[in-house]
């Protein structure tokens, strides 16, 4: 399953966000490794538009694994203040966005043509 999502980054903390994920925590990268996400990419814009995308077999399973966590709890805290508009945590609050076109999904369903 591929998730792609969609926050707000305040505008004058830019340069913090982005410095924060530079070195993210080690504990946190293993958290989200241990709840089966993997392929995670955030991608930030010069107003502040955040877009992420990660792949995982359960997003549900994954989101619990996350919520309940403890290593995750102080990086979320301070990951809240970034965002506009966001009520708990970032992964939960973001606006997920709709995969309309996948190059791969429909490469796969070309009928195979023998040379």
């Amino acid at each position: 399953m591929r998730v792609c999502f969609q926050l707000q980054v305040l505008p004058e903390l830019m340069d913090q966000y982005i410095e924060r994920h530079r070195k993210v925590w080690p504990e946190m990268l293993e958290a989200i490794n241990d709840a089966g996400r993997r392929n995670y990419s955030l991608f930030l814009r010069g107003d502040g538009l955040l877009i992420g995308y990660y792949e995982t077999d359960d997003d549900q399973a994954a989101q619990a694994a996350l919520d309940t966590d403890p290593r995750t709890a102080a990086w979320e805290a301070q990951m809240s203040q970034f965002f506009l508009s966001l009520d708990g945590r970032a992964d939960q609050q973001a606006q997920r966005l709709t995969e309309v076109f996948n190059l791969e999904d429909q490469l796969a369903s070309l009928p195979e043509t023998k040379n």
